[in-house]
């Protein structure tokens, strides 16, 4: 299966060639720190969703290079002997730390660090961001969806759109995460336990002599969980009340319910008021009513706005490609090195773009937490030795309009990024799926409504300690 596949090949080629350039300067035992970051939020919203980490693990995990691989870099005739055999024997041997899955990260905040020999370090720059960038965009954007949604389920039903088999099979994995209460994916369910559901296309309704004939069989094998797709020729003339009658006539009789009823195209704020006000009439208020068709978040939004009467939303293609802006812009910079003595020495990247300016030094990420309302209040990025504590008062100010300050008091400051790799051993603990969706939604809950409103979020704080920030002007002054 393609999930299992070796990964160690895919990567950057200039990848490679560092790595060999690295060891050739005898700079490649250096230990770097590198930090993951993202500049913006997709879809100008104000926060983003972790996700993706346990499968940048599973890569770290099976990091190896096989006889076919050492031969088709040896084919390039630009890589040394001598880096082919570093490669044969290679083992990972870096600290790893990653913001759990999850959890709401925010612009220009490490969400993991790596620190070891820059061959290795900056070696796996290419998975590690794909890895994350991917499963980050998809539960982000499912997040949206999902908020938008107040409370009715939305499931993802992308697969037959996605990008290739791990865009689906991944992706539905992040939309759970996002919020997605399940998935027509089954490998997804398969392998990461994702709810998956489904019932019927219109090729079953168009297999029979007629749609009640459709309907009854269905109703037959699956008395228990019978959702009826009533758009296959006319949704209130025929498909409607032929719904209605396998209900009465077929289900009710054994002891069943209709569970629900589908409709895949049409305006859906009519057809919804109208489905409801039928299935009532006919003592059905119990069957759900479940649409798709090319939904998102702002579509969502403005059917519940028009009174549409509509229980569940299964999210094809605008989900699982996060087609209306399809990459997670995570980068991947160095932020120092160490010396011989094992002094850390802050690097910085400078553009004249201010937003690619980097944040040096190896860092920690610190959230604040209000003590009496449990909302965060901030993110503080922190010299790696430092401490906030949070018995004591604690000024944020902001980065590049220094003069804005506030001072917290009665906040609990916890860090963000955990260990998932010492010295090259992973330590991470896997969790079961349903506690990273639950934990997701718990974080968001403590999000200033302010932060998640979909038009003209307010920026959530992501401050720089005075430490952290002397080091970055004193770099900006010499460099610049």
């Amino acid at each position: 299966m393609l999930l299992k596949t070796n990964y160690s090949m895919l990567t950057d080629f200039y990848e490679f060639t560092m790595s060999n350039g690295y060891l050739e300067q005898g700079v490649g035992d250096t230990i770097a720190y590198f930090d993951m970051f993202f500049r913006k939020v997709p879809d100008g919203g104000g926060y983003a969703i972790m996700a993706g980490v346990e499968q940048l693990v599973n890569y770290l995990k099976n990091l190896r290079f096989y006889d076919e691989d050492i031969e088709y870099l040896r084919s390039k005739q630009c890589f040394s002997e001598r880096f082919l055999d570093y490669i044969r024997n290679f083992r990972f041997a870096c600290d790893v730390w990653a913001v759990p899955e999850g959890c709401p990260i925010f612009p220009g905040e490490p969400i993991v660090t790596v620190r070891g020999p820059v061959m290795q370090a900056q070696f796996v720059e290419t998975m590690l961001l794909l890895t994350i960038n991917h499963q980050s965009l998809i539960a982000t954007k499912a997040s949206r969806m999902v908020r938008a949604a107040q409370g009715r389920t939305v499931l993802e039903f992308g697969s037959r759109r996605a990008q290739g088999a791990d865009g689906a099979v991944l992706g539905a994995r992040a939309a759970y995460i996002g919020g997605c209460a399940g998935t027509a994916c089954v490998l997804s369910d398969r392998d990461f336990s994702v709810p998956a559901a489904g019932t019927m296309a219109h090729s079953w309704v168009q297999m029979f002599d007629s749609e009640f004939d459709a309907f009854r069989a269905y109703a037959e094998t699956y008395p228990q969980d019978c959702t009826l797709l009533i758009d296959t020729y006319n949704v209130l003339k025929s498909g409607l009340p032929n719904a209605i009658r396998t209900a009465h006539e077929v289900l009710e009789p054994r002891g069943f319910r209709l569970k629900g009823i589908r409709i895949d195209s049409g305006d859906m704020a009519y057809l919804s008021k109208k489905i409801r006000a039928a299935l009532d009439s006919e003592g059905l208020s119990d069957c759900r009513i479940v649409v798709s068709n090319s939904l998102d978040e702002f579509l969502i939004r403005d059917l519940i706005m028009q009174g549409a009467q509509i229980n569940t939303f299964g999210i094809g293609e605008r989900l699982i490609t996060s087609k209306s802006e399809p990459v997670f812009g995570g980068v991947y910079k160095l932020a120092a090195i160490e010396n011989k003595q094992g002094e850390i020495i802050p690097r910085i990247k400078i553009s004249e773009n201010v937003e690619k300016i980097t944040n040096p030094h190896f860092k920690k990420v610190w959230r604040l937490r209000d003590n009496e309302s449990g909302q965060f209040l901030a993110d503080v990025l922190t010299l790696h030795d430092e401490v906030i504590d949070g018995s004591k008062p604690y000024t944020i100010f902001d980065p590049e309009h220094t003069w804005k300050r506030k001072t917290l008091c009665n906040f609990t400051a916890e860090p963000l990024l955990k260990p998932i790799f010492e010295a090259g051993k992973c330590v991470y603990v896997p969790r079961d799926i349903h506690e990273i969706r639950a934990f997701c939604q718990e974080n968001l809950s403590r999000l200033w409504a302010e932060v998640t409103r979909f038009e003209n979020p307010h920026p959530y704080y992501v401050d720089l300690s005075q430490k952290l920030w002397d080091i970055k002007n004193d770099l900006l002054q010499k460099l610049s």
